[in-house]
């Protein structure tokens, strides 16, 4: 494998992982109260956009070129950890 494949599986991986973990919580999000499951639906749809916006930036980056790759790496790191920064800070509201 090389080193662009593993990088991209590891980053596919942690994707994943952040939304398995949305998935959980938008699970508990059910049993909530109704002025909080308003509050969490509108986060939840922010968290949703930012992991729409992660996903189109791997398929970018596994499209891109060898001459755009390291640049590419660079902002899918970005938006990886403002997923990541916006899901620790939801998570911590609920």
């Amino acid at each position: 494998m090389s080193h662009r494949d593993a990088y991209v599986a590891k980053m596919k991986l942690q994707l994943d992982e952040l939304n398995a973990k949305m998935t959980e919580l938008e699970a508990q999000a059910r049993v909530s109260r109704a002025e909080a499951r308003d509050k969490y639906q509108a986060e939840m749809s922010k968290l949703a956009l930012k992991s729409k916006e992660a996903g189109v930036k791997l398929d970018q980056m596994m499209a891109a070129g060898e001459d755009t790759w390291e640049a590419m790496v660079a902002e899918m790191e970005k938006v990886r950890d403002a997923f990541s920064s916006s899901f620790n800070y939801f998570k911590s509201q609920f």
